[in-house]
């Protein structure tokens, strides 16, 4: 039998992105529709440009200032090299100028760098998707003032097919699960998830279970299950409460027994009547913890081929004579003779069965 867990989680969404500047500047125009799907890449808004692009044309100057001197330095080192080894300058000159040369041409990677910064920078004035998704409102509009030092983001993007869901299990059902499967109580079930919307309706998709924390959350003793599911309708939305239900764990051996057939007495312990030899009724303590459809799921105290008292249980004590039919069998229904009470003279009649 399987051991089936309801358990309520939340939507969260598959990939969330902030979309947040990289550079300072007045927001010259917004390129997307609210609450539209965008792509990864597309461009979103368009800060102003124009001190960027004069930061680019300096560094380009830069670049050409610092190759001119480096080529001046070279050229005097090749120079001095001939010359030097003639003796016509001193040695030390010759250091000199190679050491500038060599200066001059880092200056140039320098300016390099300073120059792909610029243009980094210049790029980043128009703000793209970093992922793809629905993206919400805008939160700045044209003519406001951004920074890259800002806590508020621009607008958000959620990706949500495949969508996850958080499903939130209880410590310590999940403790009792893992000693069960430990020590071979139980086998384990499948990974699959079947979902139930908050209005009562079936979603349609299964899903999968993906992982699970490896910490309890303090403040609610629970540990958060994540499963993965399609969502190409986005029926689902981030936030959306749902109920999960999936397979666990799998009881073998187990015995369904009819709920009207199922006693408990004072303390709670539960029973059933059986047929005994010489059609005695026999109670038998079980162990019956879940229910499954109309049924109890029986995991101990009986076992294959014993027959269940399921009705004639009100008056019924343990070693009474019964006269047990097939729970099946239709119901006969005599006229009482006339001068005698109930009851009949062969016992009491108990119609049984099991599964």
């Amino acid at each position: 039998m399987p051991l089936i867990s309801e358990l309520g989680g939340r939507a969260v969404a598959f990939e969330t992105s902030e979309v947040r500047p990289q550079v300072s500047g007045l927001i010259q125009r917004r390129l997307f529709s609210e609450g539209s799907y965008v792509r990864q890449g597309q461009s979103l808004y368009q800060v102003d440009p124009s001190l960027y692009r004069a930061a680019v044309n300096e560094a380009s100057a830069n670049v050409a200032n610092a190759r001119a001197a480096a080529q001046a330095a070279q050229a005097k080192a090749n120079r001095y090299r001939p010359l030097a080894q003639i003796e016509a300058v001193s040695q030390q000159e010759y250091t000199d100028a190679a050491a500038q040369a060599r200066q001059a041409s880092a200056a140039v990677a320098q300016n390099n760098a300073q120059l792909d910064t610029a243009r980094i920078n210049l790029r980043f004035t128009t703000i793209r998707a970093p992922i793809s998704g629905r993206i919400g409102r805008s939160l700045f509009t044209q003519g406001a003032l951004v920074s890259q030092s800002q806590t508020q983001p621009l607008a958000i993007i959620q990706r949500t097919d495949p969508i996850y869901v958080d499903i939130q299990q209880s410590a310590a059902d999940l403790t009792a699960l893992k000693r069960s499967l430990a020590t071979g109580g139980v086998q384990p079930g499948s990974t699959q998830v079947r979902l139930q919307l908050d209005d009562g309706s079936d979603y349609g998709f299964t899903g999968t279970v993906q992982f699970s924390e490896v910490v309890v959350n303090e403040s609610t003793g629970t540990v958060t299950l994540r499963a993965r599911f399609p969502n190409p309708q986005g029926t689902l939305l981030p936030g959306s409460f749902v109920k999960a239900l999936f397979t666990q764990a799998v009881t073998p051996n187990a015995i369904l027994v009819s709920q009207s057939a199922v006693q408990r007495d004072i303390g709670g312990e539960a029973y059933v009547f059986v047929v005994g030899a010489q059609n005695k009724a026999e109670r038998r303590v079980v162990k019956a913890d879940r229910t499954y459809g109309t049924d109890w799921v029986v995991t101990g105290g009986i076992k294959a081929g014993d027959k269940i008292i399921t009705q004639g249980l009100s008056n019924l004590r343990d070693g009474a004579a019964v006269r047990p039919v097939p729970a099946s069998a239709p119901q006969k229904i005599a006229p009482r003779p006339a001068g005698q009470g109930g009851g009949s003279a062969g016992g009491e009649q108990a119609r049984g069965g099991g599964r």
